[in-house]
């Protein structure tokens, strides 16, 4: 099940539950669209993989199913993945 972290790991934007803005890659690694877009271009500086739009938990299975509220943010910032 998807932790629904709460915010971008580059900017600290907040990313509630029901946002569309947030964007995870296959490690659930969580980036706003603009840090995605912009910063990072497409590419997840953690583990260089490719990002798509987090999924929206439907409003009554939050309930059961709570998002995280665990922030996660890179102290060192956030640059583009490097090609190998």
């Amino acid at each position: 099940m998807l932790e629904l972290r709460p915010n971008c790991e580059c900017c600290d934007k907040d990313l509630p539950p029901e946002s569309r803005e947030a964007m995870i890659c296959t490690f659930e690694c969580t980036f706003c669209a603009d840090c995605v877009d912009g910063v990072l271009q497409g590419r997840c500086p953690n583990c260089g993989g490719e990002f798509t739009r987090r999924p929206v938990r439907p409003t009554a299975m939050l309930a059961k199913y709570p998002a995280s509220v665990k922030r996660v943010l890179k102290a060192e910032g956030c640059a583009p993945q490097r090609a190998a």
